[in-house]
């Protein structure tokens, strides 16, 4: 297991037991993304935690495979699929970047709260690009640190220390400008894009980027 893995395998349980910022936020979020989900439909849901946002979609689309880097976060995601009788939500201990899914082949890919903690975004959203099928959707909400944090940059010196020590996971400072650009060019077109105001400062985008359907 990796310094990663680890981090958030043993904040696992104070993660789950943590009330989301904003409830009102969340069901909006979730509200959104059920406008694009169908009941015939493939998702995937990379960094998914401890299952939350899986299990309340599993109800609108025929499957959904969940991963995540943290076999923790994984055992109490599977508890709670359990404990609510959820059996479409396959949840598997994976990185996307090693997930073995052919082009074209799924129909929603979710990355929230995630892309701001990977190294390589860039790659992940073109392969997610090449996963989706042709007006295939992927839906993200992403803190953009560049943004909010004035000194962002010195967690390029920084951050690695705190890896090392085991206190921080990997964060990638952007700006949602960047973000948005990475999207685009990988072949997306914005359908929809939200950024909560006057909730306090820091709020993060959530985005809605579509395949065309002729891709």
């Amino acid at each position: 297991m990796d310094k990663d893995a680890r981090f958030w395998s043993k904040i696992a349980e104070k993660y789950a037991a943590a009330p989301v910022p904003s409830e009102e936020i969340y069901q909006k979020k979730l509200a959104v993304t059920r406008k694009y989900l169908r009941p015939d439909m493939e998702v995937l849901e990379f960094g998914c935690g401890t299952g939350t946002t899986a299990l309340a979609h599993a109800a609108y689309v025929r499957h959904i495979l969940a991963i995540d880097i943290a076999d923790r976060m994984l055992e109490i995601a599977r508890q709670k699929a359990k404990e609510q009788s959820i059996e479409n939500v396959d949840f598997k201990l994976a990185r996307i970047e090693e997930l073995d899914v052919a082009e074209k082949s799924l129909d929603v890919v979710l990355g929230l709260s995630i892309l701001h903690l990977l190294q390589n975004k860039d790659e992940v959203i073109a392969q997610i690009y090449k996963i989706l099928k042709p007006g295939g959707v992927f839906v993200s909400s992403t803190t953009c640190i560049a943004d909010i944090f004035k000194y962002h940059k010195l967690l390029v010196w920084f951050g690695p220390l705190g890896r090392l020590l085991g206190l921080l996971p990997l964060v990638n400072p952007f700006a949602s400008k960047e973000l948005k650009a990475v999207i685009t060019a990988s072949g997306f077109t914005l359908d929809y894009e939200w950024q909560p105001e006057g909730k306090g400062k820091g709020q993060a985008i959530f985005i809605v980027a579509k395949k065309p359907d002729e891709a």
